[in-house]
């Protein structure tokens, strides 16, 4: 059996997060956030529309708010983004969100989205 390797690990778990289920119409997407400067600074998700997976930069966040609730996201979301890449397989994606993530020091955070709301 080959040796554990993280890097695989977390490719095949950030490609499985970008989810996409027609039938109930939800979607998983990734962002990529920044902890010290709390807020997303990238975000991952399947396209419906053309089956491709986008991974955006962003360019414009939400005014910081008190948070009064600890449920609350502990950082500013994105208000306004534009194109990074797309690619045709999520594996694809997940290796582009990786290089972003150590390129920047970002964690990364996983929202389930609904069609109705949000795609």
């Amino acid at each position: 059996m080959p040796d554990f390797s993280l890097s695989l690990f977390t490719k095949h778990l950030l490609a499985e997060t970008l989810l996409y289920d027609e039938e109930y119409g939800l979607a998983g997407a990734v962002s990529l956030v920044d902890a010290a400067g709390e807020k997303e600074r990238y975000l991952a998700s399947f396209m419906p529309d053309d089956g491709t997976f986008l991974i955006e930069r962003a360019t414009a966040w939400e005014d910081p708010v008190e948070l009064d609730d600890p449920e609350d996201v502990a950082y500013r979301l994105a208000t306004d983004s534009t194109v990074e890449s797309t690619h045709d397989l999520p594996e694809e994606a997940a290796h582009a969100l990786l290089e972003l993530a150590e390129a920047y020091d970002l964690m990364p955070s996983f929202t389930l989205l609904f069609e109705d709301d949000e795609l």
